[in-house]
């Protein structure tokens, strides 16, 4: 086996953006850490066919994505507010007004699941639109679209809430 197909090291390496997407995108920590191990089992199936390790990391986010968006679908999943919601182990990041911060959480929260995985993976995982166009096996403009749309409807929001324009 060669060195960079160890499943060990491959989980070890992705578990936490793995995580992190799952977290973000369904906001409740049990599931995501039951989605993030079932993401793996599927890795470990499909491990003999990934060619590179770039090629699993492209596999990772994919699968990952679609599992969020399956698992809303399934479980008509009502989500807990993200202040409940412990933050995945990263170092701390000093974004500004938490109260701020908290309602944007919620505002990327309210999105359609279409539209947040492309808010999550375009500003979470700071991918490129042509990266997440291949992940969610999306034509680009599709892309484009929806998180032209997305940054609007959060700006509008946003805008309501704070009173300020979100140039």
């Amino acid at each position: 086996m060669e060195n960079w197909k160890d499943f060990a090291t491959l989980v070890t390496e992705h578990q936490s953006m793995v995580f992190s997407v799952a977290l973000h995108f369904l906001r409740d920590r049990m599931a995501a850490e039951e989605l993030a191990q079932d993401v793996f089992l599927q890795l470990h199936d499909a491990l003999p066919g990934l060619e590179t390790p770039d090629h699993v990391r492209f596999w990772l986010r994919r699968v990952t994505g679609h599992r969020c968006i399956d698992y809303i679908r399934r479980h008509k999943h009502d989500p807990l507010p993200l202040e409940d919601v412990a933050e995945p182990s990263s170092p701390p990041q000093d974004f500004g007004d938490p109260m701020l911060r908290r309602r944007l959480q919620q505002v990327v929260a309210s999105l359609p699941e279409k539209q947040r995985i492309v808010v999550i993976l375009r500003f979470q995982e700071e991918m490129d639109v042509e990266e997440i166009a291949r992940v969610l096996a999306m034509p680009l403009a599709t892309v484009k679209s929806r998180l032209h749309r997305s940054l609007a409807v959060l700006r509008e929001k946003l805008e309501r809430v704070t009173g300020m324009s979100c140039v």
